[in-house]
């Protein structure tokens, strides 16, 4: 087992360029996987009841039925 700084460095030099890549790569691997998790922004809270998009088409007779509505718009383009 290496004890020291200095011993892991002597090791590490010793060994050809491609596995002294490949042991950089291991060790940004390790350092993402126990980095510490980032803190998440907090959502932002929307008052969905009185949001303007809410009920932006309740006035349109047209859509009384949307299913109907849709339907109806479907055969006039697809038809």
């Amino acid at each position: 087992m290496i004890a020291t700084q200095q011993e892991l460095l002597k090791t590490f030099a010793s060994l050809p360029p491609e596995a002294q890549r490949q042991a950089l790569n291991f060790i940004a691997f390790l350092q993402q996987t126990y980095a510490p998790a980032i803190a998440k922004p907090q959502k932002m809270e929307i008052d969905w009841a009185n949001d303007p998009f809410i009920g932006m088409w309740q006035e349109r007779q047209d859509m009384d039925d949307s299913t109907t509505w849709v339907r109806d718009i479907r055969e006039k383009e697809w038809s």
